[in-house]
């Protein structure tokens, strides 16, 4: 049997890059969670995946060092031109089916972890939040963002590619287990 290797399943599961985070090197930004409340990608308030839903800054903290170990992954997209929307669009959501694809991999190997996604969940129509549960909390995935971290210092951290050049965008994610 080939033993369980965390950053080969990431890469297999469609992501470009992974790296770990040595986890006492994260720095947590209470301005981070002040520009999601600036409401600019209109999804806070509106969701479990995001703020206020996701918790407080020192409960997404604790939820975050309760793992040893952190692997950022990424998937970089290319788009026609640097204001294709449409492929952006395209791009956000094979990020979110490779996630998808990842968390298949990964069950029944790891006995807990956690995967942080990006943006809002957009799984259902209308989401529950705040008047009920989540429908899937199994399938939610809390975005990196809301967790006040800096994604391109994760990057560097993690010696990952933030920028991949023009006409691209990239997606981040990471694994806690």
């Amino acid at each position: 049997m080939i033993p369980f290797d965390p950053t080969d399943t990431v890469l297999r599961s469609g992501f470009t890059e992974a790296g770990y985070l040595d986890k006492n090197a994260l720095r947590f930004y209470p301005e981070v969670r002040d520009m999601c409340a600036q409401n600019t990608c209109r999804a806070y308030g509106k969701t479990w995946a995001c703020p206020p839903g996701v918790g407080t800054l020192e409960e997404c903290r604790d939820r975050m060092l309760a793992y040893d170990r952190i692997l950022l992954f990424s998937m970089k997209c290319e788009l026609e031109d640097s204001y294709d929307y449409e492929g952006m669009m395209a791009g956000r959501l094979a990020f979110k089916e490779a996630t998808d694809r990842l968390d298949e991999a990964i069950k029944g190997k790891l006995d807990h972890y956690l995967l942080l996604g990006n943006e809002s969940c957009e799984r259902c129509e209308t989401c529950t939040y705040p008047d009920a549960p989540c429908r899937f909390p199994h399938l939610l995935r809390h975005s990196l963002e809301s967790y006040c971290l800096v994604v391109s210092e994760l990057a560097e951290h993690a010696g990952i590619l933030y920028y991949n050049g023009e006409a691209t965008v990239t997606y981040f994610g990471a694994l806690l287990f």
